[in-house]
């Protein structure tokens, strides 16, 4: 056996004492608090990445497909959805891994009320739209019916316009839309929804298409772009270049005038996508900050350690063990408060973490941070690297301090008090 390992096993921290000293528990407590910091900031990123992103997959298409002469003028501000949806459907590789598709328009206007007013965007969707999601978060009422025989003058509204407008499922409410010629359309609240998502909540009502193609004089497959859902968002960048290319050889094959545009929900929200990169930088300052913290009071309690067990030195010295079997010595035996600092660290961390995942103790402002609470999202992966991390950092920290040991000479331990 290792004579190194054989002795540190049967080593006490504390020397001669029963108890471990007050700085050896100091630095135990500083290792765990850094350890708990390191948890939770890892949750709490990933998990604001999850819910951020995740409301941002579910409000906002996948993928766009828009006229790419699109802001030229009127006429090409729109698209014909039916060559879209052929050219998908002919390629059953990309469509298999298309969950949704639908035709959508979105138009600037304005709600009434006897009392106030407020300037919206009537999103106009088909009978192709996924309203799971809308669905989901619904506090009163339900999604609009989208059919032919259904009343297009349904609409989806958000608590927070809801409440600005003081309006509640039943309501009739005058919307003004904005065009050459202002045009009135009245439409029926049948569901308000709380997505706690500023940009969508505080103007777009979402309703039947057939409302904006009404008020433009649109046939019935005209509207601003099709939307289009996948299975896995993980690879929307590669599947917008696949779509582009599908509907490029469809234009050339069919002699269709009509250039198309495809953009992904990571180009269409730009600003909030860079945001969740600023918290990757902002996790990674953390954690570096708390390696520094609990490398250097490893440090000190490798030290504290020699200082207690320096007249061992010198009689293992004189009876012949070498300088790098004994640095091995207390490199195990500060081994034991790493393994004591990493069980008390993720016994508090992943509590906590689990506490504030399931009780939402934390509360934040919706309108600031896009939900109500510190979202928590802690996964096995994660866990296991940042434990795995910390002792392979703990450990490379630890290897030049523990050279101090070849610095004692027998002669001077024994004199030693």
């Amino acid at each position: 056996m290792n004579y190194s390992l054989f002795i540190a096993r049967r080593l006490k921290l504390a020397g001669d004492t029963r108890h471990a000293t007050p700085s050896l528990n100091v630095a135990l407590a500083g290792i765990v608090l850094a350890i708990v910091v390191m948890i939770l900031s890892v949750a709490v990123v990933l998990g604001f990445k999850q819910e951020i992103s995740g409301k941002i997959y579910q409000l906002d298409a996948h993928l766009k497909v828009s006229n790419a002469a699109i802001g030229i003028d009127d006429n090409y501000s729109t698209i014909t959805s039916l060559p879209v949806y052929r050219a998908i459907m002919a390629d059953t590789a990309f469509a298999s891994e298309v969950v949704s598709m639908s035709l959508i328009a979105d138009q600037p206007a304005i709600l009434k009320t006897d009392t106030d007013f407020e300037g919206i965007v009537y999103r106009g969707v088909d009978d192709g739209y996924d309203w799971n999601y809308l669905e989901g978060n619904l506090i009163a009422g339900r999604v609009p019916v989208i059919a032919d025989s259904a009343d297009a003058g349904e609409v989806l509204i958000s608590r927070e316009l809801a409440d600005k407008l003081r309006l509640k499922v039943g309501d009739h409410v005058y919307t003004y839309f904005i065009l050459q010629k202002v045009k009135v359309r009245n439409v029926h609240i049948v569901g308000i929804v709380n997505n706690d998502f500023e940009s969508f909540d505080k103007s777009i009502i979402v309703g039947n298409i057939r409302q904006v193609q009404g008020v433009n004089d649109w046939p019935a497959d005209v509207g601003h772009y099709v939307g289009v859902n996948v299975k896995d968002v993980s690879h929307v960048d590669n599947d917008a270049y696949i779509l582009y290319s599908l509907l490029a050889r469809n234009t050339i094959a069919t002699g269709n005038n009509t250039l198309h545009s495809v953009t992904n929900t990571h180009r269409n929200n730009v600003s909030f996508f860079a945001w969740l990169q600023m918290l990757d930088m902002n996790v990674v300052i953390i954690l570096v900050l708390m390696a520094i913290v609990s490398g250097f009071t490893l440090i000190a309690a490798m030290l504290m350690i020699v200082l207690e067990r320096i007249r061992m030195i010198g009689m293992l010295k004189a009876l012949g063990a070498t300088g790098s079997g004994i640095r091995n010595i207390f490199i195990y035996l500060t081994g034991k408060l790493i393994f004591k600092a990493l069980l008390w660290g993720n016994v508090i961390g992943v509590g906590l973490a689990m506490l504030q995942k399931w009780l939402h103790v934390v509360k934040l402002d919706p309108s600031a941070y896009y939900m109500p609470y510190v979202p928590i999202n802690l996964s096995l992966t994660a866990w296991l690297l940042l434990n795995l991390g910390f002792i392979v950092v703990s450990y490379l920290t630890l290897l030049g301090p523990s050279f101090i040991v070849s610095t004692i000479r027998p002669t001077a331990t024994m004199r030693f008090e």
